[in-house]
């Protein structure tokens, strides 16, 4: 499950144009229930300085990854 899940990350940040360890930061603090504005103004380390609407873009792909599985 955890090959799937990293195979997952790695297609969302290939579409989108981002680092890998940049769209598994950001899922993980989204999954701690931070909001997109937290993260973009207070976790800018944590995610490579993510811009709003790249976090959103994020959000919005493993929203729909996850509704399919």
């Amino acid at each position: 499950m955890a090959d799937s899940l990293t195979i997952e990350l790695d297609t969302i940040a290939a579409g989108l144009h981002l680092q890998p360890w940049q769209v598994r930061q950001t899922v993980d603090l989204l999954d701690d229930g931070n909001t997109v504005a937290f993260i973009t103004r207070y976790r800018k380390e944590r995610t490579g300085t993510l811009n709003e609407e790249q976090i959103r873009a994020v959000q919005k792909q493993v929203h729909a990854r996850r509704q399919i599985a």
